[in-house]
């Protein structure tokens, strides 16, 4: 693999709702390629699988999408010739090793990777990815269905991640 420049750019959107929560990951789904990995972090609840969701419906791979919890890793094959989604959670790992363990960078060059709860382990699987920050709450500061989703493109792959949101 080979480093890509180091460059972070982000967006921050307001969702209202779980529906606009799967729309903009059906917009993420449009944007994504063979290789691209996606770092999710939220609390319970915040929305990080109903993101997956939306961006398996982009990628057109088979489903149901559900939180991969207990299993730790799902493949999603494409229903239309188009990359895998290995959906992860990592929030039973204990470590980068257990993540090492599940072997995602053999098939890392033609799926997209979507890690949920990886921040802090997952960032090592690629140079360029995605990271995405959800936060519950309107911007007053009180919980509410609205989420707060901050997505942060590393590398010089994400470099017009700006104008592709907007």
């Amino acid at each position: 693999m080979e480093k890509s420049e180091e460059r972070s750019v982000g967006v921050t959107l307001e969702v209202p709702t779980a529906e606009d929560m799967r729309r903009l990951g059906l917009r993420l789904g449009d944007l994504l390629r063979p290789g691209d990995l996606l770092v999710l972090t939220g609390d319970l609840g915040a929305g990080k699988t109903t993101l997956t969701q939306g961006i398996g419906e982009g990628l057109k791979v088979r489903g149901p999408i559900t939180s991969p919890t207990f299993v730790i890793a799902r493949v999603h094959p494409s229903l239309a010739g188009g990359p895998a989604l290995v959906h992860v959670d990592a929030y039973r790992l204990g470590g980068f090793a257990e993540l090492d363990d599940l072997d995602l960078d053999a098939s890392a060059e033609e799926s997209v990777t979507v890690v949920e709860w990886g921040e802090g382990l997952a960032e090592g699987l690629a140079d360029a990815r995605l990271e995405v920050i959800i936060s519950r709450g309107d911007h007053s500061g009180e919980p509410g269905e609205t989420r707060k989703v901050k997505i942060i493109g590393v590398g010089g792959r994400w470099a017009g991640l700006e104008r592709d949101l907007r």
